[in-house]
């Protein structure tokens, strides 16, 4: 009898769920809101978001929970002993699974994606940063790295550098031009003031200028250059720290470098962070993490999935092109 898996990979931008066999075929996929039980309203919200997707993903393959042999969910915001308490119990009884879930942080979901034996480094940089090492059966990752390095990062520095500019706190910059005409105001001032005032825009709003600071370093801006360079430098640094903590060799270690940002086209961030990690090989623009959450449902039943395969499986699937596809210009 063909046993079936549930896959989930739940972000701040996005929750996906995959329903697929033991051989990796997609019977149905679903997308949700924000599935961080820190970056919604609530962890409520984010189970919500969750429960969705997985119920529009089984709705499409035309199975009850019941009939799933494994489940394996890789969140963002799966961080702390409490969490993975509150995630296995919750995701048990709202989805009414029968096998135990696996949970895992995004960050080692992703290496899982890009890495055939899970060990390596995984450098996420979505909304957020998320850093994971696995070596040797020993995994580590930090939910809240003191410094931030995800698209909203970027496009905060970015707004900041036009605010400077325009006091003449620091350089002159492209940027300036570019926010102007992304938001549709005519100076720094009515910048400042549609983030700022009672009612204006949101924190989100901001992410919108991550591709933008990419775009302007790559053209060589200095300013932006600096901001992108910085954040790479982060990542990197942080990298290094998660190897160190599972006695990970820099030597020929996998590298997997995914989220939003890193789907930019530039090779900046990506070049950034490699330089703090010498002799470590970078694998770009792999399998969609939502395939390390799928593998990691196959490992639960003793199946030896294939990246590639399920890499293939997602993008294919239903002959459409997938809702995790990554856009080059959205952080």
């Amino acid at each position: 009898m063909t046993r079936r898996v549930l896959a989930v990979d739940g972000g701040n931008t996005k929750t996906l769920a995959v329903v697929a066999d033991e051989g990796a075929r997609v019977l149905g996929t679903g997308r949700g809101g924000c599935g961080d039980i820190y970056g919604a309203g609530s962890p409520d919200a984010a189970l919500g978001a969750i429960a969705g997707a997985v119920s529009v993903a089984l709705a499409e393959a035309g199975l009850e929970p019941a009939a799933l042999d494994a489940a394996a969910f890789s969140l963002a915001g799966a961080d702390w002993p409490e969490d993975f308490e509150l995630l296995d119990r919750e995701l048990r009884e709202r989805l009414g699974l029968r096998p135990p879930p696996v949970v895992v942080n995004d960050a080692l979901g992703a290496l899982r994606a890009g890495s055939p034996g899970w060990t390596g480094l995984a450098v996420v940089a979505g909304t957020y940063n998320a850093i994971g090492a696995r070596h040797e059966g020993r995994t580590f990752h930090v939910g809240f790295w003191p410094d931030g390095a995800g698209g909203r990062h970027l496009g905060d520095e970015a707004l900041r550098a036009v605010y400077r500019a325009d006091l003449g706190l620091g350089g002159r910059t492209v940027l300036s031009e570019r926010a102007f005409a992304l938001y549709g105001v005519p100076d720094a001032t009515a910048l400042l003031h549609a983030f700022t005032r009672r009612g204006g825009l949101g924190e989100a709003e901001g992410d919108r200028m991550a591709p933008v600071v990419i775009d302007a370093a790559d053209a060589g801006d200095p300013v932006a250059t600096e901001i992108v360079t910085g954040k790479g430098r982060i990542l990197g640094r942080q990298a290094r720290i998660s190897a160190e903590r599972v006695g990970l060799p820099l030597a020929g270690a996998r590298v997997v470098l995914t989220g939003g940002v890193f789907g930019h086209p530039s090779a900046l961030l990506a070049d950034t962070v490699m330089a703090e990690l010498p002799g470590a090989v970078a694998l770009r623009h792999g399998p969609p993490p939502v395939a390390g959450a799928l593998l990691l449902a196959l490992d639960r039943l003793g199946v030896d999935g294939d990246a590639a395969v399920a890499a293939g499986a997602l993008s294919t699937s239903h002959g459409r092109s997938p809702e995790w596809a990554p856009s080059p210009s959205s952080a």
